[in-house]
């Protein structure tokens, strides 16, 4: 199996797009492309993520859309759709062609314009991947399923709305060193917890559950070149090589799992990826974790092994996870603040990974970091990808 690295990386602010799903994922991978420095070589294949273009923008063929828009032919093209892991799902796609030989070059473009629709259509959008008979019907929603799950990781474990409220006030915090994320603006424990106002500016969404615990809704795109490694080092590109890849599934109704509260899928996903890496938990010096609610970061960092189950939050808290603790998480401000179109989030997420280890993350960028790891949460953890980089001078 040949070595895989990622040699350009380029993305579009996100937040609210004034131009079309297209336009928006060409820009991202112009910019990948122009970083990639590719010369006389052309792509090979295009993998687009992408979750909502048929239902919520009115477009389908996606792939060979974005190929016509960048004049890649004959390049092959396809589109990847796995929810809210659609993006981490596409880098494995990529992964595995040049890993088999099959493509030498590979552009993975994640986008979505979910602002295109109003916040109610968009949040039934996303409950559309919930099970169609034992959830969705019902009219459960990812934020309920969300407060129900943290509502029993509390009772068991002892988190509060203020280990919840933590992690926002850090991903805000790290937002506003990032030009791309959708949320700049600084918050604060007082401001949306105790404060007299926090009832009106930060209300409930799904109890236990409060506005600024949610990710917003976001228009967005992101993208990577893939290379073999040979080609990485012909270009002279800093070698950011994909180390590990790792995919599991759970039960597609949450209610049908033994424990609700263990995150079965982000923990072999995981395991998996630090196993194809041959390193452990312990080696990752920065991270990004699919916080489209505050509580996910925790748990998801409990599951993927970087701390004891039941002790996610105490981390937080002791500013284990601060961009100067021992482990950062989120610096780009995770999806709680850089945003979440869903078909972008995990190619977002390599994104940061990528310029952190080469380290062009500019004000929030983490010293010395060497190996970096990602969660790309699919469902309510029914389908997780996890990826762990490395960088090799």
């Amino acid at each position: 199996m040949r070595e895989v690295a990622i040699i350009g990386a380029g993305m579009t602010k996100f937040g609210r797009s004034e131009i079309g799903l297209i336009e928006l994922m060409s820009e991202a991978s112009i910019r990948a492309l122009d970083d990639a420095s590719l010369g006389d070589l052309r792509v090979d294949a295009v993998y687009v993520p992408n979750m909502g273009a048929a239902r919520l923008n009115r477009q389908t063929a996606i792939a060979s859309a974005l190929v016509d828009r960048l004049n890649l032919f004959p390049a092959m093209a396809e589109a990847v759709e796995n929810g809210p892991a659609s993006g981490a799902s596409a880098v494995k796609n990529g992964f595995q062609a040049i890993a088999s030989g099959m493509a030498d070059l590979v552009l993975v473009t994640g986008g979505e314009r979910m602002r295109a629709v109003n916040n109610l259509e968009a949040t039934d959008f996303v409950a559309s991947l919930s099970h169609p008979q034992a959830e969705y019907i019902y009219g459960v929603t990812l934020p309920a399923l969300a407060g129900m799950f943290t509502r029993l990781y509390m009772e068991r474990y002892g988190v509060t709305a203020r280990h919840l409220a933590l992690v926002a006030v850090k991903n805000h915090a790290n937002a506003l060193d990032n030009p791309y994320a959708h949320i700049q603006q600084r918050i604060t424990l007082e401001g949306i917890l105790t404060a007299p106002e926090a009832v009106v500016n930060n209300p409930y969404i799904a109890d236990p559950l409060r506005l600024y615990d949610c990710c917003p809704v976001s228009d967005g795109a992101a993208s990577l070149v893939l290379a073999s490694r040979e080609i990485a080092e012909k270009l002279g590109r800093p070698v950011v090589r994909i180390a590990g890849i790792g995919q599991a599934t759970d039960t597609h109704a949450v209610h049908e799992r033994p424990d609700p509260t263990e995150l079965t899928a982000v923990r072999l996903a995981a395991q998996k990826a630090f196993g194809m890496a041959g390193i452990t938990p312990q080696d990752i010096d920065v991270a990004e974790l699919h916080d489209a609610f505050t509580i996910l970061e925790i748990a998801e960092s409990e599951e993927a092994g970087f701390f004891r189950k039941g002790e996610g939050h105490v981390a937080v808290e002791e500013g284990v996870t601060s961009r100067t603790g021992t482990l950062p998480i989120n610096p780009s401000g995770g999806l709680k603040a850089k945003g979440h179109p869903v078909g972008a989030t995990g190619v977002a997420q390599l994104v940061e990974l990528t310029w952190q280890l080469r380290g062009e993350a500019g004000e929030r960028q983490v010293e010395g970091a060497k190996s970096a790891f990602a969660c790309n949460f699919g469902g309510f953890g029914n389908n997780v990808v996890a990826t762990v980089l490395r960088r090799e001078d």
